[in-house]
Protein backbone atom coordinates (compact mmCIF):
# COMPACT_ATOMS: atom_id res chain seq x y z
CA UNK A 1 0.00 0.00 0.00
CA UNK A 2 1.51 3.40 -0.96
CA UNK A 3 1.44 6.35 1.44
CA UNK A 4 -1.06 8.33 -0.64
CA UNK A 5 -3.57 5.51 -0.13
CA UNK A 6 -3.61 6.36 3.60
CA UNK A 7 -5.26 9.70 2.86
CA UNK A 8 -2.09 11.80 2.83
CA UNK A 9 -1.77 14.79 0.54
CA UNK A 10 0.47 14.22 -2.52
CA UNK A 11 3.06 16.68 -1.16
CA UNK A 12 3.42 14.67 2.06
CA UNK A 13 3.49 11.33 0.26
CA UNK A 14 6.28 12.74 -1.92
CA UNK A 15 8.15 14.07 1.12
CA UNK A 16 7.95 10.61 2.69
CA UNK A 17 9.28 9.00 -0.48
CA UNK A 18 12.22 11.42 -0.57
CA UNK A 19 13.16 10.29 2.93
CA UNK A 20 13.10 6.66 1.89
CA UNK A 21 9.62 5.76 3.18
CA UNK A 22 8.36 3.61 0.31
CA UNK A 23 5.81 1.32 1.93
CA UNK A 24 4.04 2.14 5.22
CA UNK A 25 4.99 0.04 8.23
CA UNK A 26 2.15 -1.58 10.21
CA UNK A 27 2.01 1.28 12.73
CA UNK A 28 2.01 3.89 9.96
CA UNK A 29 -0.70 2.05 8.03
CA UNK A 30 -2.93 1.94 11.11
CA UNK A 31 -2.11 5.27 12.74
CA UNK A 32 -2.11 7.72 9.82
CA UNK A 33 -5.83 7.31 8.97
CA UNK A 34 -6.71 7.23 12.69
CA UNK A 35 -4.95 10.54 13.36
CA UNK A 36 -6.42 12.12 10.24
CA UNK A 37 -9.90 11.22 11.50
CA UNK A 38 -9.42 13.72 14.32
CA UNK A 39 -10.00 11.46 17.34
CA UNK A 40 -7.71 10.52 20.20
CA UNK A 41 -5.27 7.65 19.59
CA UNK A 42 -3.48 5.26 21.94
CA UNK A 43 -0.88 3.38 19.92
CA UNK A 44 1.58 0.67 20.88
CA UNK A 45 4.38 -0.18 18.47
CA UNK A 46 7.78 -1.74 18.94
CA UNK A 47 10.88 0.44 18.79
CA UNK A 48 12.27 0.94 15.31
CA UNK A 49 8.84 0.46 13.71
CA UNK A 50 8.47 3.98 12.31
CA UNK A 51 6.11 5.35 14.94
CA UNK A 52 7.54 8.89 14.75
CA UNK A 53 6.55 9.24 11.10
CA UNK A 54 3.24 7.56 11.97
CA UNK A 55 2.14 10.66 13.87
CA UNK A 56 4.27 13.35 12.19
CA UNK A 57 2.83 12.77 8.70
CA UNK A 58 -0.84 13.22 9.66
CA UNK A 59 0.12 15.98 12.11
CA UNK A 60 1.64 17.99 9.26
CA UNK A 61 -1.39 17.40 7.09
CA UNK A 62 -3.63 18.71 9.85
CA UNK A 63 -1.48 21.85 9.99
CA UNK A 64 -1.14 22.46 6.24
CA UNK A 65 -4.12 24.81 6.35
CA UNK A 66 -3.36 28.06 8.14
CA UNK A 67 0.42 27.83 8.55
CA UNK A 68 2.82 30.49 7.38
CA UNK A 69 1.25 33.45 9.21
CA UNK A 70 3.26 35.68 11.56
CA UNK A 71 3.15 35.75 14.50
CA UNK A 72 2.59 32.03 14.55
CA UNK A 73 0.66 30.21 17.26
CA UNK A 74 1.60 26.80 18.59
CA UNK A 75 -0.90 24.40 17.05
CA UNK A 76 0.88 21.09 17.67
CA UNK A 77 2.85 20.13 20.78
CA UNK A 78 5.00 16.99 20.93
CA UNK A 79 6.25 16.05 24.40
CA UNK A 80 9.16 13.64 24.81
CA UNK A 81 11.16 12.48 27.86
CA UNK A 82 14.74 13.11 26.64
CA UNK A 83 16.79 15.68 24.77
CA UNK A 84 17.98 13.10 22.26
CA UNK A 85 14.46 12.06 21.34
CA UNK A 86 13.44 15.72 21.04
CA UNK A 87 16.24 16.30 18.55
CA UNK A 88 15.33 13.19 16.54
CA UNK A 89 11.63 14.02 16.38
CA UNK A 90 12.42 17.60 15.41
CA UNK A 91 14.62 16.37 12.59
CA UNK A 92 11.80 14.17 11.25
CA UNK A 93 9.29 17.03 11.41
CA UNK A 94 11.62 19.42 9.61
CA UNK A 95 12.60 16.88 6.97
CA UNK A 96 9.01 15.98 6.13
CA UNK A 97 7.82 19.60 6.12
CA UNK A 98 10.61 21.36 4.24
CA UNK A 99 8.95 21.07 0.82
CA UNK A 100 5.39 21.71 1.97
CA UNK A 101 3.49 24.87 1.08
CA UNK A 102 3.11 27.33 3.94
CA UNK A 103 6.57 26.70 5.44
CA UNK A 104 5.77 25.06 8.76
CA UNK A 105 8.01 26.41 11.52
CA UNK A 106 9.22 23.88 14.08
CA UNK A 107 10.91 24.66 17.40
CA UNK A 108 12.81 22.00 19.36
CA UNK A 109 13.39 22.87 23.02
CA UNK A 110 14.95 20.93 25.89
CA UNK A 111 16.94 21.46 29.06
CA UNK A 112 20.64 21.08 29.67
CA UNK A 113 21.50 24.01 27.40
CA UNK A 114 21.04 27.77 27.60
CA UNK A 115 17.44 28.90 27.35
CA UNK A 116 18.30 32.15 25.55
CA UNK A 117 18.84 30.74 22.01
CA UNK A 118 15.57 28.83 22.35
CA UNK A 119 13.74 31.98 23.35
CA UNK A 120 15.20 33.77 20.33
CA UNK A 121 14.15 30.90 18.06
CA UNK A 122 10.58 31.28 19.33
CA UNK A 123 10.33 34.92 18.36
CA UNK A 124 7.52 35.18 15.86
CA UNK A 125 6.04 31.97 17.25
CA UNK A 126 6.08 28.40 15.93
CA UNK A 127 3.58 26.00 14.41
CA UNK A 128 5.05 22.85 15.99
CA UNK A 129 6.94 22.64 19.28
CA UNK A 130 8.85 19.50 20.23
CA UNK A 131 9.82 19.71 23.89
CA UNK A 132 10.78 18.05 27.12
CA UNK A 133 8.25 19.06 29.81
CA UNK A 134 10.60 20.92 32.15
CA UNK A 135 12.06 23.24 29.53
CA UNK A 136 8.62 23.83 28.02
CA UNK A 137 7.36 25.09 31.39
CA UNK A 138 10.46 27.29 31.75
CA UNK A 139 9.71 28.92 28.39
CA UNK A 140 6.08 29.47 29.33
CA UNK A 141 7.18 31.17 32.55
CA UNK A 142 9.48 33.42 30.49
CA UNK A 143 6.51 34.31 28.24
CA UNK A 144 8.42 32.89 25.26
CA UNK A 145 5.40 30.93 24.10
CA UNK A 146 1.75 30.28 24.89
CA UNK A 147 -0.12 26.99 24.66
CA UNK A 148 -3.70 28.23 24.48
CA UNK A 149 -3.96 27.47 20.74
CA UNK A 150 -2.69 23.88 20.78
CA UNK A 151 -4.96 21.71 18.64
CA UNK A 152 -2.96 18.49 18.81
CA UNK A 153 -0.96 17.03 21.69
CA UNK A 154 1.44 14.12 21.16
CA UNK A 155 3.10 12.15 23.94
CA UNK A 156 5.97 10.15 22.44
CA UNK A 157 7.23 7.43 24.81
CA UNK A 158 3.96 8.12 26.59
CA UNK A 159 4.46 5.51 29.30
CA UNK A 160 7.62 7.30 30.45
CA UNK A 161 5.89 10.69 30.47
CA UNK A 162 2.98 9.30 32.47
CA UNK A 163 5.08 7.72 35.18
CA UNK A 164 6.06 9.35 38.47
CA UNK A 165 9.15 11.01 37.05
CA UNK A 166 7.16 13.32 34.79
CA UNK A 167 3.61 13.21 36.14
CA UNK A 168 3.77 16.49 38.05
CA UNK A 169 5.28 18.45 35.15
CA UNK A 170 2.82 16.88 32.72
CA UNK A 171 -0.09 17.90 34.95
CA UNK A 172 1.15 21.51 34.83
CA UNK A 173 1.40 21.38 31.03
CA UNK A 174 -2.09 19.93 30.69
CA UNK A 175 -3.47 22.77 32.76
CA UNK A 176 -2.13 25.23 30.16
CA UNK A 177 -3.71 23.50 27.16
CA UNK A 178 -7.19 24.08 25.75
CA UNK A 179 -9.69 21.46 26.84
CA UNK A 180 -10.75 20.70 23.28
CA UNK A 181 -7.81 19.13 21.45
CA UNK A 182 -6.71 15.89 19.82
CA UNK A 183 -4.47 13.65 21.96
CA UNK A 184 -2.04 11.10 20.53
CA UNK A 185 -0.20 8.73 22.87
CA UNK A 186 2.53 6.58 21.30
CA UNK A 187 4.87 4.13 23.05
CA UNK A 188 6.49 0.73 22.73
CA UNK A 189 4.97 -0.38 26.04
CA UNK A 190 1.95 0.53 28.15
CA UNK A 191 2.03 -1.16 31.58
CA UNK A 192 -1.41 -1.65 33.13
CA UNK A 193 -1.03 1.15 35.67
CA UNK A 194 0.06 3.61 32.99
CA UNK A 195 -2.70 2.51 30.65
CA UNK A 196 -5.28 3.15 33.37
CA UNK A 197 -3.88 6.65 33.81
CA UNK A 198 -3.93 7.24 30.04
CA UNK A 199 -7.61 6.34 30.02
CA UNK A 200 -8.32 9.35 32.24
CA UNK A 201 -6.63 11.69 29.77
CA UNK A 202 -8.09 10.39 26.49
CA UNK A 203 -11.60 10.66 25.10
CA UNK A 204 -12.80 7.40 23.53
CA UNK A 205 -9.41 6.76 21.93
CA UNK A 206 -8.86 4.50 18.97
CA UNK A 207 -6.50 1.80 20.23
CA UNK A 208 -3.78 0.55 17.92
CA UNK A 209 -1.55 -2.37 18.75
CA UNK A 210 0.76 -2.64 15.76
CA UNK A 211 2.11 -6.14 15.11
CA UNK A 212 5.80 -6.71 15.63
CA UNK A 213 8.16 -7.06 12.71
CA UNK A 214 8.06 -10.58 11.30
CA UNK A 215 10.72 -12.73 12.94
CA UNK A 216 11.87 -13.70 9.44
CA UNK A 217 12.74 -10.06 8.86
CA UNK A 218 14.37 -9.30 12.20
CA UNK A 219 15.74 -11.57 14.90
CA UNK A 220 17.02 -10.39 18.27
CA UNK A 221 18.86 -13.27 19.89
CA UNK A 222 18.73 -13.03 23.68
CA UNK A 223 21.38 -14.54 25.96
CA UNK A 224 22.16 -14.46 29.68
CA UNK A 225 25.40 -15.08 31.58
CA UNK A 226 25.76 -15.88 35.28
CA UNK A 227 28.75 -13.96 36.67
CA UNK A 228 29.99 -12.43 39.90
CA UNK A 229 29.37 -8.71 40.33
CA UNK A 230 33.09 -7.94 40.51
CA UNK A 231 33.92 -9.83 37.31
CA UNK A 232 31.37 -8.36 34.93
CA UNK A 233 33.85 -5.98 33.29
CA UNK A 234 36.25 -8.85 32.74
CA UNK A 235 33.46 -10.91 31.16
CA UNK A 236 32.37 -7.99 28.98
CA UNK A 237 35.90 -7.40 27.71
CA UNK A 238 36.36 -11.11 27.01
CA UNK A 239 33.07 -11.44 25.10
CA UNK A 240 33.78 -8.37 22.98
CA UNK A 241 37.14 -9.74 21.93
CA UNK A 242 36.29 -13.43 21.54
CA UNK A 243 32.93 -12.87 19.86
CA UNK A 244 34.23 -10.16 17.56
CA UNK A 245 31.56 -7.61 18.49
CA UNK A 246 32.11 -4.45 16.44
CA UNK A 247 29.81 -2.00 18.23
CA UNK A 248 28.28 -2.53 21.66
CA UNK A 249 25.83 -0.45 23.71
CA UNK A 250 26.26 -1.33 27.40
CA UNK A 251 23.60 -0.42 29.98
CA UNK A 252 24.57 0.24 33.59
CA UNK A 253 22.62 1.50 36.58
CA UNK A 254 24.42 4.76 37.42
CA UNK A 255 26.38 7.61 35.84
CA UNK A 256 29.35 6.76 38.06
CA UNK A 257 29.39 3.18 36.82
CA UNK A 258 29.12 4.35 33.20
CA UNK A 259 32.30 6.38 33.65
CA UNK A 260 34.09 3.61 35.55
CA UNK A 261 33.26 0.77 33.13
CA UNK A 262 34.10 2.89 30.09
CA UNK A 263 37.45 3.79 31.67
CA UNK A 264 38.25 0.14 32.48
CA UNK A 265 37.42 -0.95 28.92
CA UNK A 266 39.51 1.87 27.48
CA UNK A 267 42.43 0.72 29.59
CA UNK A 268 41.90 -2.71 28.04
CA UNK A 269 42.54 -1.41 24.51
CA UNK A 270 38.90 -0.91 23.56
CA UNK A 271 37.63 2.40 22.20
CA UNK A 272 34.99 3.00 24.87
CA UNK A 273 33.24 6.12 26.13
CA UNK A 274 30.35 7.01 28.42
CA UNK A 275 26.95 8.52 27.66
CA UNK A 276 24.68 9.74 30.45
CA UNK A 277 22.68 12.65 31.79
CA UNK A 278 25.60 14.09 33.74
CA UNK A 279 27.38 15.08 30.54
CA UNK A 280 26.81 18.40 28.81
CA UNK A 281 24.47 18.42 25.84
CA UNK A 282 27.44 18.98 23.53
CA UNK A 283 29.33 16.01 24.96
CA UNK A 284 26.26 13.78 24.72
CA UNK A 285 25.65 14.75 21.10
CA UNK A 286 29.29 14.23 20.19
CA UNK A 287 29.45 10.78 21.81
CA UNK A 288 26.24 9.67 20.11
CA UNK A 289 27.22 11.03 16.70
CA UNK A 290 30.64 9.39 16.89
CA UNK A 291 29.10 6.07 17.93
CA UNK A 292 26.76 6.20 14.94
CA UNK A 293 29.78 6.92 12.75
CA UNK A 294 31.43 3.76 14.18
CA UNK A 295 34.26 5.71 15.80
CA UNK A 296 33.65 4.01 19.19
CA UNK A 297 33.62 0.27 19.84
CA UNK A 298 31.65 0.58 23.08
CA UNK A 299 29.35 3.17 24.59
CA UNK A 300 28.48 2.64 28.26
CA UNK A 301 25.21 4.31 29.15
CA UNK A 302 22.40 4.60 31.66
CA UNK A 303 18.72 4.18 30.76
CA UNK A 304 19.02 7.59 29.10
CA UNK A 305 19.79 5.68 25.89
CA UNK A 306 17.03 3.10 26.36
CA UNK A 307 14.38 5.19 24.60
CA UNK A 308 14.07 7.24 21.46
CA UNK A 309 17.64 6.79 20.24
CA UNK A 310 17.94 5.28 16.77
CA UNK A 311 21.32 3.76 15.96
CA UNK A 312 21.04 1.94 12.67
CA UNK A 313 22.44 -1.58 12.51
CA UNK A 314 23.57 -1.67 16.13
CA UNK A 315 24.59 -5.33 16.51
CA UNK A 316 24.84 -5.84 20.29
CA UNK A 317 23.21 -4.54 23.47
CA UNK A 318 24.50 -5.65 26.88
CA UNK A 319 22.66 -5.35 30.20
CA UNK A 320 25.70 -5.00 32.47
CA UNK A 321 23.21 -4.13 35.20
CA UNK A 322 19.74 -5.62 34.83
CA UNK A 323 16.95 -3.13 34.13
CA UNK A 324 14.57 -2.25 36.93
CA UNK A 325 11.56 -3.77 35.17
CA UNK A 326 10.48 -5.95 32.27
CA UNK A 327 9.25 -2.80 30.53
CA UNK A 328 12.72 -1.24 30.71
CA UNK A 329 14.14 -4.52 29.38
CA UNK A 330 11.97 -4.19 26.27
CA UNK A 331 13.15 -0.65 25.63
CA UNK A 332 16.81 -1.49 26.18
CA UNK A 333 16.98 -4.46 23.83
CA UNK A 334 14.90 -2.47 21.34
CA UNK A 335 18.05 -0.50 20.50
CA UNK A 336 19.20 -3.50 18.44
CA UNK A 337 17.31 -5.43 15.78
CA UNK A 338 15.82 -2.23 14.35
CA UNK A 339 14.30 -1.73 10.89
CA UNK A 340 14.48 -5.42 10.03
CA UNK A 341 18.13 -5.92 11.04
CA UNK A 342 19.26 -8.76 13.29
CA UNK A 343 20.66 -8.12 16.75
CA UNK A 344 21.98 -9.65 19.96
CA UNK A 345 20.88 -8.75 23.50
CA UNK A 346 23.05 -10.08 26.35
CA UNK A 347 22.25 -9.82 30.06
CA UNK A 348 24.66 -10.28 32.96
CA UNK A 349 22.99 -11.98 35.92
CA UNK A 350 24.74 -12.03 39.28
CA UNK A 351 23.79 -14.36 42.15
CA UNK A 352 22.25 -11.33 43.89
CA UNK A 353 20.08 -10.43 40.86
CA UNK A 354 19.08 -13.91 39.75
CA UNK A 355 15.63 -13.69 41.37
CA UNK A 356 15.03 -10.36 39.63
CA UNK A 357 16.11 -11.90 36.32
CA UNK A 358 13.63 -14.73 36.76
CA UNK A 359 10.88 -12.15 37.21
CA UNK A 360 11.89 -10.39 33.99
CA UNK A 361 11.94 -13.76 32.24
CA UNK A 362 8.47 -14.59 33.49
CA UNK A 363 6.96 -11.29 32.41
CA UNK A 364 8.64 -11.47 29.01
CA UNK A 365 7.75 -15.11 28.43
CA UNK A 366 11.42 -16.08 28.27
CA UNK A 367 13.32 -19.11 29.41
CA UNK A 368 17.02 -18.56 28.80
CA UNK A 369 19.79 -20.82 30.10
CA UNK A 370 22.31 -19.02 32.28
CA UNK A 371 25.64 -19.54 30.54
CA UNK A 372 28.88 -19.63 32.52
CA UNK A 373 32.23 -18.80 30.92
CA UNK A 374 35.06 -21.15 31.95
CA UNK A 375 37.40 -19.37 34.33
CA UNK A 376 34.67 -16.92 35.36
CA UNK A 377 32.46 -19.29 37.35
CA UNK A 378 30.52 -17.33 39.99
CA UNK A 379 31.63 -17.66 43.61
CA UNK A 380 29.27 -15.16 45.21
CA UNK A 381 26.27 -16.28 47.28
CA UNK A 382 22.89 -14.66 46.82
CA UNK A 383 21.89 -12.56 49.87
CA UNK A 384 18.84 -13.52 51.88
CA UNK A 385 16.00 -11.22 50.83
CA UNK A 386 14.00 -9.41 53.45
CA UNK A 387 10.32 -8.75 53.00
CA UNK A 388 9.21 -5.20 53.36
CA UNK A 389 7.12 -2.44 51.88
CA UNK A 390 5.58 0.88 52.46
CA UNK A 391 2.10 2.09 53.13
CA UNK A 392 0.63 4.67 50.82
CA UNK A 393 -0.25 7.82 52.72
CA UNK A 394 -3.28 10.06 52.39
CA UNK A 395 -1.51 12.86 50.56
CA UNK A 396 -2.28 12.90 46.82
CA UNK A 397 0.38 11.28 44.69
CA UNK A 398 1.75 12.77 41.49
CA UNK A 399 -0.49 10.42 39.53
CA UNK A 400 -3.47 11.64 41.56
CA UNK A 401 -2.55 15.20 40.56
CA UNK A 402 -2.32 14.17 36.92
CA UNK A 403 -5.75 12.57 37.06
CA UNK A 404 -7.14 15.71 38.70
CA UNK A 405 -5.68 17.89 35.96
CA UNK A 406 -7.25 15.68 33.33
CA UNK A 407 -10.59 15.72 35.11
CA UNK A 408 -10.52 19.52 35.39
CA UNK A 409 -9.73 19.74 31.68
CA UNK A 410 -12.67 17.49 30.86
CA UNK A 411 -14.96 19.54 33.13
CA UNK A 412 -13.85 22.76 31.42
CA UNK A 413 -14.74 21.34 28.01
CA UNK A 414 -18.27 20.57 29.22
CA UNK A 415 -19.00 24.09 30.47
CA UNK A 416 -21.28 26.18 28.22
Amino acid sequence: MPFHALGLAPALAQAAAELGFITPTPIQEAAVPAVLSGGDVLATAQTGSGKTAAYVLPLLQRLMVGTGHTPRRVRALVLVPTRELAAQVGEVVRSLSQHLPGKTKTAVVFGGVSINPQMLALRGGADVVVATPGRLLDLVEHNALKLASVELLVLDEADRLLDLGFAEELARVLALLPAVRQNLFFSATFPNAVQELANTLLREPQRIDAPSVDVKEAVVVQQAYLVDTTRRTQLLRQLIKTQGWQRVLVFVATQYLAERVASKLHQGDLYATSFHGGLSQGARKQALDEFKEKRWDVVVTTDLAARGIDISQLPVVVNYDLPRSAVDYVHRIGRTGRAGANGLAVSFVTPATEAHWRLIEKRQGLSLPLAVVPGLEPLEVAPVSEAGGGVKGKRPSKKDKLRAAAQNSNNDSQEP
